[in-house]
Order: C-alpha cells, then structure tokens, then sequence
C-alpha cells in the first residue's frame, strides 16, 4: 500500500501510529511533524527526569527513523507555519497527535492567585523545556492537589536529595532551584479515597526510598477489590516511614473548595469527612489533568477527526483525553493506525513532505541527532546529558558539522 499520511506530534501517541502503519504498510511515506526541533515530546518533556528506564522507549522509537523509513520534521508549528488545511491538502491522511500540554485548572474561587502553579508546567520547567515558565518560589510548604502519577512524580522530585538525583536529565539550574527549596512540608491532597486514587501502586512504593521524608497518611480508606487493595497495601507500606526534615502528608477525600488568599496563596479551604477546614500552604501545584492549549486550533477540526472521508483522524491524549500511559498509547495508536489504513486513498496529486521545503530552520532527523549530542557531550556523574533549552541553541547545533555519535544509524 502506497500513500502519505502526516502525523502531527512526534511524542509517543504519534511514534506509536507510524510504527504501526509502518509495519503493516512499510512503502508509506510518513512525516512526524513537531513544534520542537527535538522529537519524543512526553518522553522528553513529561516523563519524570529521574525515571530514565521509562524514557530508554526513545531507543525504540528511534527505528521508525533510522530503519523505517519515517521522515521528521521538528521546529514547525501547525497553525503557525502551516495551516492544518494546507497540511490535508498535501497528505492523503493527518493524524493529530499533539497531546494536551495546558494544565486544568481547580475551577474555584482563587484559582487564579499568584501562588498556584500547574505541575506539568512545573515539570517542564524543571526538564528544561524551551517554552516554559521559569521555576518558581514555592516556599516552606508546598501543597499539590491531585492523586495521579503526575502529583506522584513531582512529590518524588521535591523530595529527592541531589545524591538522589544522580543520573537524572535534569539541568543545572533545576538541580540547584531542587537543592536550594529548603521545603518544610509537602502535602498531597485529593477529592477520592486513597483506594480509589489513580496512582500506580508502584509511585507509592518507590517513595519509600527516599532519605529526606517522613510520611503520614490521613483517611486512606477501605479497599473494594484486588486493585484498590493494591493501593491500600502500598499505602500502608509507606505510611509512618522516615526520620527526614520534610513532612509528606497524604490528605485524602479532601474536596477543594476555594483557594486562600489576598495577593498571594497562604492555604485551601477544602471540605473534608470532619468539616470544612483550611490547610496552610505557600503555593498550591494543581496536578488534575489536563486540556488543549488550542495551539493547533482543535476548532479547526470541526468535530471532522475520525469521521470517514474527513482523512484527520486524532491519537492519543490530544484524541480521547488525559488518560492512560505509555502501554495504553500503544494500543489506542493500533486503533487509529488500522482506520487509517482502512480508509486511505492515495492520491499522487499530494505533494507530502514537498510542503516544507521554503520553511525556515526545519530541522531533520539528521539535525536532532546532532541535538542530541551535542546534550550528550554534557553528561557528567550528575546527569546523563545537559539538555539545550533554548530553540537558538537547539537550532544551532542542529545545523553543526560535528554530529559525533548522533550520526549512527543514518
């Protein structure tokens, strides 16, 4: 089967679909298209630094490039560069696969003070994300709102010590902000009981390990089936642990009610089984989720996405929503890969990858290889690469003549 399909989001939503049209239809032309100059998104961005065994599915992402024959285009904005319409015109398929990078908001009274951050902003602030915010002050102690694996990561990364930390991607300056914190506190805190929280008992775990806490649980609750026993049972497994200088409290059925405050964060008012209450905190870090920035412009898409004949078809978080990992995306690309392949027509007035050829500073597969090692020059006892954050940067060294180890596999 001929044709050409554009994949907008090379992170793993987008990976997964060309190898999965890739394997069933090997003489497709593919383009991954990505904002970035870098590919692998989440991956890079989003996955906790200090978790470098998730990120290694970058090696086996990096096939559909060196052995599949999918092109990359990196540092071109759909809706900036490139209207999505002119992008259908000249493929006969597009997958939107962008995720969702906008943190969801508490969506009550004060949500918006000075002092509330979201934590995957937080996140790819410390992962060096050329577009994100610069660290904050959190002060003494910080509360984060959430029960997922991403309120997890980021309790896990506030308390780790830089001992801890070794062999992580994080840069110098996220490594010092981490060091320099001086937290007193940290609290969790979530609407559901902690049987019924969306963490994976393995994040529970895992913070049994580290040196610097002492953890305390509030209303865990009772479990109701093998799953949420597992989460009781690691729960309880930390519950009590540690000697540290911080104080992790779990707080859970704990409903926000407003954010506290005048010109700054100083608490949450939540309601909880014994009453309204208000807990003190010098910032609030929301980790419930997360929507669509509307950079693509979603509303372009008219609802067409997945519809037959519409040839656009949508994958991943930025398709069904913030749910699911890494294993999950995998499965749902399988589903969108075998509709594309079921309704494609090939239709060789497209021109395809024709329609980046008068864009400024497109980077290749060639040019990310460069990226990368250049940031692997930089890996010390410390890190294991020294990421460039800034796109001038990226740019820069994707456009040198020293690819060193990046060329392998070309």
């Amino acid at each position: 089967m001929r044709g050409k399909v554009a994949i907008v989001g090379a992170g793993p939503a987008g990976c997964f679909v060309a190898q999965s049209l890739l394997k069933d239809a090997p003489a497709l032309e593919i383009a991954l298209i990505d904002c970035l100059p870098t590919p692998y998104g989440l991956i890079r961005y989003g996955v906790a630094p200090d978790h470098q065994g998730t990120k290694a599915i970058t090696r086996q992402f990096s096939r559909i490039f060196e052995r599949q024959g999918a092109r990359f285009f990196g540092n071109v904005h759909i809706g900036r560069d490139l209207s999505l319409d002119m992008l259908r015109d000249a493929y006969d398929a597009v997958v939107l696969a962008a995720g969702l990078s906008q943190d969801r908001r508490l969506g009550i009274a004060g949500d918006d003070l000075p002092g509330v951050y979201g934590a995957g902003s937080l996140i790819r602030s410390l992962q060096s994300h050329p577009f994100a915010d610069p660290l904050p002050a959190l002060g003494p102690n910080p509360l984060i709102v959430g029960n997922g694996n991403v309120a997890i990561d980021l309790l896990r990364l506030l308390s780790k010590s830089p001992r801890e930390l070794a062999g992580s991607d994080l840069g110098a300056e996220a490594t010092a902000w981490l060091a320099g914190n001086g937290f007193r506190s940290i609290t969790v805190l979530g609407r559901s009981p902690g049987a019924k929280a969306k963490f994976d008992p393995l994040m529970i775990r895992e913070l049994a390990n580290l040196s610097r806490v002492r953890i305390s649980l509030t209303d865990p609750g009772q479990a109701d089936g093998d799953d949420e026993q597992k989460r009781i049972d690691a729960l309880a497994g930390i519950d009590g642990i540690g000697s540290g200088p911080i104080e992790v409290k779990f707080c859970f059925s704990r409903v926000p009610l407003s954010v506290e405050g005048a010109d700054h964060v100083t608490g949450l008012r939540v309601a909880s089984p014994q009453g309204e209450k208000i807990i003190e905190a010098s910032s609030i870090v929301t980790a419930v989720g997360f929507a669509s920035n509307g950079e693509l412009g979603a509303s372009e898409t008219d609802g067409a996405a997945g519809k037959p004949g519409s040839r656009l078809y949508s994958a991943g978080w930025f398709g069904h929503g913030p749910k699911g990992a890494i294993p999950d995306a995998r499965l749902s690309a399988q589903t969108i890969a075998a509709q594309v392949l079921g309704e494609l027509a090939a239709d060789n007035r497209r021109i395809g990858s024709a329609i980046f050829e008068n864009l400024p500073d497109v980077v290749d597969y060639a040019g990310w290889q460069r990226i990368e090692a250049a940031e692997l020059l930089g890996r010390n006892d410390e890190r294991c690469r020294a990421k460039l954050q800034s796109i001038d940067a990226m740019l820069q060294a994707a456009r040198s003549n020293h690819a060193g180890s990046g060329e392998a596999g070309l």
